[in-house]
């Protein structure tokens, strides 16, 4: 019988402030999910290919890699809460900026605006994830970690919801099959209509924020302080450095990162490559967020029994096996399949941060924990990667065949290595017995 059936996941005391924090990872899962169509929106509205358009997936999630190790060494030297508010400071200035973006109509001004709201994403998830593991006992710390993830995908659901009834719906670019045949006039009116539905929900969200942050500013919050003065950060990073289980964590967190926006984002070319739409290819992504919620919850009870490690391998298996049949099965068959690899990916972020930050004191924990944060700039590299793949044969998503399929269906060979990758992982710290529930 596993010891922790019978230890506190949440103690009672800290019910109230782990309640706020766990709405910032519902917030950020926000961010994420009403991005991710943005690719196909930017595509269409502004001519661009499927490498051009992954430049809204390189400034979202490289604003991550940029701000992550600030964050930490901010935090470092304040506290978790100070981190939270200037988090949230600027995720509402970044979402604001789509405001000015839209005047312009300049798709690099919209980048910087998601490159901004990702600064204060890093700050939240540097914060955050920790904050949550400190939160009660060593023992349950994981579980923890993956009860306050399982409020992220609440967040993603809602996103794209946003982003399929009131973005990819009213989008008049989406109802012409020819865009790049009309007349310039028409074009312009079409864009200028298009950038200001694109605009509305992150100047929405932006103004939702600052809500949020006067909530936690009138809040009490507990903060966990180490006895003695601070190491120096030299010593810190030479200890990280040295430990195998976080070094080899901070690579499978680049890999899940990258196959989770991967998978995701590229649903809609998967979908477009068999004639169907974007908004219905948002019902096919919102079905994979929903089984990444369950997968989820279910994941997170399984950790009360199974070793963190083997569980995570053995989703990796899976999410690999799923990966295959996505490549080699085309029409909605492998559609279903792709759908179907967000289940076996929900485990992933907060069981590899868990087991990455196993066992580290609350000074390493907080550099430690800008790595894994930084390591979300697999969510920005890897996507690009693929577009570059897809656009081998030309901008559309189905114009060559390879190995007997298109495309657009090889491209996930990405993904395919990043679980292989992962599912070793897991199996090294199972073999090594690491106690890291």
């Amino acid at each position: 019988m596993n010891m922790q059936q019978n230890i506190s996941v949440v103690p009672k005391k800290m019910i109230i402030p782990f309640v706020l924090v766990t709405s910032l990872f519902a917030l950020w899962g926000f961010a994420n999910a009403v991005t991710d169509p943005m690719v196909q929106a930017f595509k269409k509205v502004l001519e661009l290919s499927n490498s051009q358009a992954a430049w809204v997936q390189m400034a979202f999630y490289g604003g991550y890699f940029c701000m992550a190790l600030p964050a930490a060494m901010f935090m470092r030297k304040y506290s978790y809460k100070v981190g939270i508010l200037i988090g949230l400071g600027l995720y509402a200035t970044g979402a604001l900026l789509f405001y000015p973006a839209a005047i312009t109509e300049q798709f690099w001004f919209f980048c910087v605006g998601l490159y901004v709201l990702t600064f204060g994403l890093a700050f939240l998830e540097t914060a955050a994830n920790p904050y949550a593991l400190a939160m009660g006992p060593k023992e349950t710390a994981t579980q923890r970690l993956n009860l306050a993830q399982a409020f992220n995908p609440i967040g993603l659901i809602a996103g794209l919801f946003v982003a399929q009834q009131f973005v990819l719906k009213n989008l008049k670019s989406d109802d012409i099959d020819d865009f790049s045949s009309l007349d310039e006039v028409s074009k312009i009116l079409v864009k200028t209509s298009d950038l200001l539905v694109i605009r509305n929900p992150y100047v929405i969200l932006g103004l939702v924020l600052i809500g949020v942050f006067t909530l936690f500013v009138v809040s009490k919050m507990p903060q966990s302080k180490e006895e003695g003065a601070l190491p120096k950060i030299g010593y810190t990073f030479k200890i990280l450095s040295k430990n195998k289980k976080y070094v080899l964590g901070v690579l499978a967190q680049i890999f899940h990162m990258g196959c989770l926006i991967m998978c995701w984002t590229y649903i809609y070319q998967y979908s477009e490559a068999i004639g169907i739409d974007s908004v219905t290819a948002g019902y096919y992504q919102m079905a994979a967020f929903v089984l990444f919620t369950v997968g989820r919850a279910i994941g997170t009870y399984l950790l009360r029994f199974v070793n963190a490690g083997k569980l995570l391998m053995m989703f990796a298996v899976f999410g690999g096996v799923f990966t295959l049949f996505t490549i080699f099965i085309e029409g909605r068959v492998g559609l279903y399949c792709l759908v179907a690899i967000s289940f076996f990916m929900s485990l992933m972020f907060p069981t590899i941060y868990g087991i990455a930050l196993g066992g580290l004191t609350e000074e390493q924990s907080k550099i430690g924990s800008a790595g894994l944060i930084m390591a979300i700039v697999g969510g920005a590299l890897m996507p690009k990667l693929q577009g570059i793949i897809i656009d081998a044969g030309g901008n559309g998503v189905a114009d060559v065949k390879v190995l007997g399929v298109s495309e657009v269906n090889i491209s996930f060979i990405l993904p395919l290595f990043c679980f292989v990758y992962i599912a070793w992982y897991g199996l090294r710290v199972n073999k090594n017995n690491e106690i890291v529930d």
